[in-house]
């Protein structure tokens, strides 16, 4: 059995391995945080024990090609986490800063501090989106979810192209399709006073 030398080995390695790039990382990406102070004693006191309740329902109409569509089906969140914040100036920076800033194309993101993150409340919502907060204090509250949304059906894909001296025909084989979105409802409630129920949807 013949054998390649050594050295004619290492020069082919060489040449596979030159004609081989492999694409970097980018590291244009920019992360924003708020710059207002967080208060982490406003936080504490502001999800401190009380006897009210914030009661809702989570849901999203969307059409077949995932738009708003205010007379479509309901679609309720299911199993889905909602997270309660108490209003802060520190929040209502970083959500300024989400709407204006916040650009995923081109690597922009909004973040808020790992220490702002840790004072908050979640409930999990059952079938039909519905979930509850017991046990607040009057005050206000932002409250955020995303909503998961399944869409199936078929398309035409083009398969191809026969000349027939007429201009020719074109070939479509029809295809299935199966998706999740996942859309984020949000809002805000207040609380006035202690023992109070409140309604609220995150639409």
């Amino acid at each position: 059995m013949k054998t390649i030398p050594l050295m004619l080995a290492f020069t082919l390695f060489t040449f596979i391995a030159r004609g081989q790039y492999v694409q970097p990382e980018r590291n244009d990406t920019t992360y924003i945080y708020p710059q207002t102070k967080f208060d982490s004693v406003v936080a504490i006191n502001a999800l401190g024990r009380g006897a009210s309740t914030i009661k809702g329902v989570a849901y999203v109409r969307r059409a077949a090609n995932g738009n708003k569509a205010l007379f479509a089906s309901r679609i309720n969140a299911n199993r889905s986490t909602v997270v309660l914040f108490p209003v802060t100036p520190y929040l209502l920076e970083f959500l300024d800063l989400k709407k204006k800033k916040q650009n995923e194309k081109k690597l922009r993101f909004v973040y808020m501090s790992k220490q702002a993150w840790y004072y908050h409340y979640t409930a999990i919502t059952n079938s039909t989106g519905e979930f509850t907060f017991p046990n607040l204090k009057p005050g206000k509250y932002y409250l955020e979810t995303t909503v998961g949304v399944n869409y199936s059906g078929t398309y035409d894909k083009y398969a191809g192209h026969a000349d027939d001296g007429y201009g020719g025909i074109n070939y479509y084989q029809q295809q299935s399709y199966n998706t999740n979105r996942y859309y984020l409802t949000f809002a805000f409630v207040n609380i006035d006073n202690d023992g109070q129920v409140v309604g609220v949807e995150l639409h």
